[in-house]
């Protein structure tokens, strides 16, 4: 078995990951030839794993490519930890010289198997995968930053304790970096800005930080007490401050991304980045050209671009798409007379983790040891289906998976006593995974078990009921498509009680038809008041919706998975399965065509 790494302190020399057997030693005649002035590094690069330990379902456990054979873009089953440990441990041999990192999200809104056990399985699998550093993600947030910590540093759970006699947490051995997150209090990063190493005798600095405005995607308990500053304007100031320490190698590890212009894994976006957009574009071009590489995360994309940094360099931009699907190398070549990364050199090429690989063995016994713990819970039959149901996995802007968790919730929340719910909606980025009708085990086809559902919808977040004005109402619709949302809409997923019509030729609010909106058949009265039911986050004015923060006459129900689960049961049996809805409540026109 491959030994796992300790965490290693600042200036540490690197050790090649995962490698077996000696190291060779140089050769008399090669002793003696002339020195080289650069030594190569190899960066192993993984983001945004979510905990899937286990090989993700449905159309989230897939990575689009070109089949060479025809041409066209095929759908390559992808992922689960047994097999990218393989994969890293396979590309690290014939490096000189191998660092491993992440940027964010590797925990938080995790499958069961992790999640159950508050995410100890992932940490203890990014140790197993040699992982040395990464930044922290807003989902590394979700419990707050105490429990962040207690990740990185070990210790039980303040409130569930040690979940095995005799058997302590004992924290990740990888380094978790958060530069721009600070302390409302003391004013100082909440964990470290920076890791230092050494590469073959050369200094390289790692710089981690988390997208700015995680406090509007985060529950309002999970950054209770923090400040978040700009991602650029944090990294330039450390980059002056690591040069200042002799440290002229760096890399950016940023848990913000882009957006390439097309869905295959490996898209060339062009010498100039032309074929990439979004907030990461704007963030390379202002960052210190002193950071010779830049890995992303959080759009859960897959690119590997190069966007020309503030002197108009080319610089080298990758995201390795999300739930271990990919992984991103990057070559690079550092300067040994100056310490710096030799530009021109970087080279880099995201690869599919295939499931054909061997699993590795370290890996699937612990995934089986923490299956078995939660096996009681999550193979529990919950519900039946009668094909999958997209959530995650679709691109559409009214997913069917969304539509069936909007009416959970708004089914669940009718009752007089529970809300009075009219209408409800679920924010799209809370969908995390399809409802897939191929048993995932012994359950059976077309089995919905609870470790499914929750795979589906894993923050529990509580449901509330809010009274909102008919212009409310319209402002919440609106708000998906203008303010902060005009640039990346965010469409919610409506109860089959709501339809209307959005026009995307238009701009901003225009692009909501306010004449077709209808509630039940009936328009919307902006004087009347509407209860309007959505979990705590979106309630709360979550995801850039303000209109659902000013609601009035709250009511808190069940969680979401309660309401989610619950429907499940009451909708649907072996004799009649739920069936995926018709996306039929947004008419969408577009310039070239017409749905819904």
């Amino acid at each position: 078995m491959l030994s796992v790494r300790t965490r290693r302190s600042a200036l540490a020399v690197v050790a090649a990951a995962g490698l077996v057997g000696t190291v060779a030693m140089p050769s008399a005649a090669q002793a003696a030839t002339a020195k080289p002035k650069t030594v190569n590094l190899q960066l192993l690069a993984i983001n945004d794993l979510h905990g899937n330990l286990e090989p993700p379902a449905g159309s989230s456990g897939t990575i689009r490519e070109i089949d060479p054979a025809t041409g066209q873009p095929v759908s390559t089953p992808a992922g689960g930890v047994e097999y990218l440990a393989t994969a890293l441990r396979q590309a690290r041999i014939p490096a000189d010289d191998s660092i491993t990192v992440a940027a964010g999200d590797l925990v938080g809104a995790s499958p069961l198997t992790s999640a159950l056990f508050h995410d100890e399985p992932t940490i203890e699998a990014l140790d197993k995968l040699g992982l040395d550093v990464s930044s922290v993600g807003n989902h590394e947030f979700d419990e707050g930053s105490a429990e962040l910590l207690r990740l990185q540093n070990g210790g039980c759970h303040p409130t569930d304790g040690c979940y095995e006699e005799g058997r302590k947490f004992a924290g990740a051995n990888f380094n978790y970096l958060s530069a721009n997150v600070t302390s409302e209090k003391t004013g100082k990063p909440v964990l470290a800005p920076y890791w230092v190493t050494k590469s073959q005798g050369v200094k390289i600095g790692f710089i981690g930080v988390t997208l700015e405005g995680t406090p509007n995607i985060v529950t309002a308990e999970g950054v209770k007490g923090l400040k978040f500053a700009g991602e650029v304007d944090t990294i330039n100031k450390y980059a002056a401050e690591l040069k200042a320490k002799g440290v002229n190698s760096i890399v950016a590890l940023i848990h913000e991304g882009g957006l390439p212009a097309s869905s295959t894994y490996n898209y060339d976006c062009g010498a100039a980045g032309q074929g990439i957009s979004g907030p990461i574009v704007d963030i390379a071009k202002k960052i210190d050209p002193a950071v010779g590489a830049i890995v992303t995360g959080h759009t859960h994309n897959a690119y590997a671009c190069t966007i020309p940094d503030p002197q108009g360099v080319p610089r080298s931009v990758t995201s390795a798409a999300s739930f271990g699907r990919l992984y991103t190398e990057i070559d690079l070549k550092l300067d040994k007379a100056s310490g710096t990364i030799v530009r021109p050199s970087v080279k880099a090429e995201n690869h599919i983790v295939r499931r054909t690989v061997e699993k590795a063995p370290d890996l699937t016994q612990l995934i089986d040891h923490y299956s078995k713990l939660a096996a009681p819970i999550a193979n529990r039959p919950i519900g039946y289906i009668a094909s999958d149901i997209n959530g995650r996995g679709n691109s559409d802007l009214e997913k069917p998976l969304g539509d069936v968790i909007a009416d959970a919730q708004q089914v669940g929340l009718a009752p007089a006593d529970k809300g009075g719910a009219q209408v409800a909606f679920m924010n799209p980025g809370g969908i995390r995974a399809d409802l897939v009708y191929k048993a995932s085990g012994a359950e059976g086809d077309g089995v919905v078990t609870y470790g499914e559902a929750f795979t589906v919808q894993p923050f529990t977040n509580m449901m509330q009921v809010k009274t909102l004005t008919g212009a409310q109402l319209i402002q919440l619709l609106q708000q998906q498509v203008s303010g902060s949302n005009e640039a990346s809409p965010k469409i919610l997923q409506p109860s089959k009680s709501l339809s209307y019509t959005l026009d995307m030729r238009n701009k901003g609010a225009d692009r909501i038809v306010v004449d077709s909106i209808r509630l039940n058949g009936a328009p919307v009265d902006p004087a009347a008041k509407y209860r309007v039911a959505a979990n705590e986050f979106l309630a709360g004015g979550g995801d850039g919706f303000p209109a659902f923060a000013a609601g009035a006459d709250k009511l808190v129900g069940a969680s979401d998975l309660d309401v989610f689960a619950a429907y499940l049961g009451a909708n649907s049996s072996a004799a009649a399965p739920l069936k995926a809805p018709a996306q039929d409540r947004i008419k969408i026109i577009t310039a070239g065509s017409t749905t819904g």
